[in-house]
């Protein structure tokens, strides 16, 4: 079978960071469907390989799924991934930085532990993809980046501190990237989901009081489909936002012009009442 090279993306080449599933997942099959080789990369090599069969089984002509397991923690991984991503001269076209994870609990009850798996995966990971990504697309003459923040970037979660400040260090970071890799001729800038069923959000989506919250703070009351969101990740990566950097593209159903979400109700019940009010018990005192 011929390529199709009237396809949009016809010959480009793109790597998925948390590709296996969710937003990553999707967005893989939006590139994709426009003719776009799509690099998977995750930590889950099942996960990865079912998501890769998923796609291929509806690859257009003259586009493939590859797929490259690792941890965008570890710097070496994402190196190697790149070059997985990569077409035979080296040059990298598109960078969907997706992956991501979560913590739920107030700040005083927080482990150490916590707070740096939710910021090393959610931005020092994503700093590590931008880094070899860009070098990669300057090389060859340009590319797109395209980062997943969340409506947590701009607006306060109580008791998702960590996962607030890992997407506004994102937000920042895509700014400065922005600024700094346009004269490569590479643009960088982020989608900001906001409640969508991905595994990741289960236990938000699954928490009635919790998602009744979210559905009212938008005006288009619905939560968020996946496709929803790969929908403006494909947009940010292509050729139609050509004249588009550096910015912060919500898809929340409006969300965003109101307050972030109340998750008093599941934190009271997890971490109980003192915890959720804060309050900590003091020391005990000798003698």
């Amino acid at each position: 079978m011929a390529d199709d090279t009237s396809l949009p993306l016809a010959g480009w080449h793109a790597l998925v960071t948390g590709g296996g599933s969710g937003i990553g997942l999707a967005s893989a099959r939006a590139l994709l469907a426009d003719g776009a080789t799509v690099t998977l990369m995750g930590r889950n090599p099942d996960r990865l390989a079912a998501g890769a069969a998923e796609l291929a089984a509806v690859a257009p002509a003259g586009a493939a799924v590859r797929t490259h397991p690792g941890d965008v923690t570890d710097e070496g991984a994402v190196a190697a991934a790149v070059a997985t991503a990569a077409d035979a001269e080296g040059g990298l076209d598109v960078l969907v930085a997706a992956a991501g994870t979560g913590t739920l609990g107030p700040i005083v009850t927080t482990a150490l532990d916590q707070w740096r798996t939710c910021l090393d995966t959610n931005l020092t990971g994503a700093f590590l993809s931008v880094k070899h990504a860009a070098a990669a697309m300057v090389r060859s003459g340009g590319g797109a980046i395209v980062a997943v923040s969340s409506i947590a970037g701009p607006l306060t979660h109580r008791y998702m501190a960590a996962y607030c400040v890992s997407k506004a260090g994102l937000e920042a970071l895509v700014r400065n990237a922005a600024d700094e890799l346009g004269l490569g001729n590479v643009r960088v800038n982020a989608v900001r989901p906001g409640l969508v069923p991905t595994d990741l959000a289960a236990p938000l989506v699954g928490a009635d009081p919790i998602r009744a919250d979210y559905l009212a703070q938008m005006p288009i009351s619905r939560l968020g489909t996946v496709e929803d969101v790969a929908a403006a990740v494909r947009y940010l990566a292509g050729p139609e936002s050509s004249w588009v950097t550096g910015q912060l593209l919500a898809v929340d159903g409006g969300h965003t012009l109101r307050r972030g979400p109340d998750l008093e109700s599941t934190v009271r019940a997890v971490f109980g009442d003192d915890a959720a009010e804060s309050r900590v018990p003091p020391p005990a005192r000798g003698g």
